[in-house]
């Protein structure tokens, strides 16, 4: 068995329901997949002695799990005030619009179309709620609308699908974009280095407890994949399926549409550079 201190991030292991820092509680949906790992992370997060919280990304519309989320809080003796998004996909905000009638709260998302009550989300943008503080950060590339939520007191980052726990992230082309992705793990970086982050709680998998070993590996990732791609294509692999079926040939077919939608993103940027 691999030691979880030497995989990319440091995993802290079993992706489990409960508390995950002084301030973030997870809920794991139950939409296991291959796409979405063990689930759906839900996070509330509050201040410890706050009777209000907020929760981060409701999940699928499943009556069991948005009621569940619900009673998490209610055990803790937490009202949920408000909602966010990390983005749109439905496996993190499907079930926001239910989630809402059930909490009574606004949805505050970057996209308008997913938003519910008057305000929406953009970087720079500070939630308080009960004496906890959340800092909007902006982070496009796996979606267009995409956003992370840095929460100082605990040292830590909600990354929804820019970072996961486990594996590495689609760029959801032609909405999400390989550059803006790019810029966006550099801007996480930064946070590690110069905010003092260093745990991840992303939107799937366990956990991170070394955010800026994570970023490192996710940013190395990418730079393997592309020269990948740009020879593949240099070798005469012209469309995105022949592409896929050079570079991903050692991952699970079943996997291989997704691998498709990041291989197109490549392949856009490669061609924007004049490097294809």
């Amino acid at each position: 068995m691999t030691d979880a201190a030497a995989l990319p991030g440091q995993p802290r292991g079993t992706v489990l329901s409960g508390p995950a820092t002084a301030r973030a509680v997870n809920v794991l949906a139950p939409n296991a997949s291959a796409m979405t790992l063990d689930g759906t992370n839900t996070w509330i997060v509050s201040e410890p002695d706050s009777e209000l919280a907020v929760v981060i990304d409701p999940g699928p519309l499943d009556d069991v799990h948005l009621r569940a989320v619900l009673d998490t809080a209610e055990r803790v003796g937490k009202r949920v005030a408000l909602t966010l998004l990390t983005h749109g996909h439905p496996d993190h905000a499907e079930g926001a619009s239910r989630f809402a009638e059930l909490s009574g709260t606004a949805v505050r998302a970057l996209d308008p179309a997913l938003r519910l009550g008057d305000e929406g989300l953009a970087a720079g943008d500070v939630i308080s709620l009960g004496g906890l503080e959340l800092r909007v950060v902006s982070t496009p590339g796996h979606t267009a609308d995409s956003l992370c939520f840095h929460l100082p007191a605990d040292q830590a980052v909600l990354t929804g699908d820019t970072v996961l726990g486990r594996g590495t992230t689609v760029v959801a082309h032609p909405d999400g974009r390989l550059g803006d992705y790019l810029d966006s793990l550099r801007r996480l970086r930064s946070l590690t280095v110069d905010d003092g982050v260093h745990t991840v709680l992303p939107g799937h998998g366990p956990v991170l407890e070394d955010a800026q070993g994570a970023v490192e590996f996710y940013l190395a990732h990418r730079a393997h994949r592309l020269a990948q791609v740009e020879t593949a294509v240099e070798n005469g692999f012209r469309s995105p399926e022949e592409v896929v079926a050079r570079v991903y040939a050692d991952v699970d077919r079943s996997l291989w549409p997704a691998a498709e939608l990041s291989v197109r993103a490549q392949m856009e940027y490669l061609s924007e550079h004049g490097l294809i």
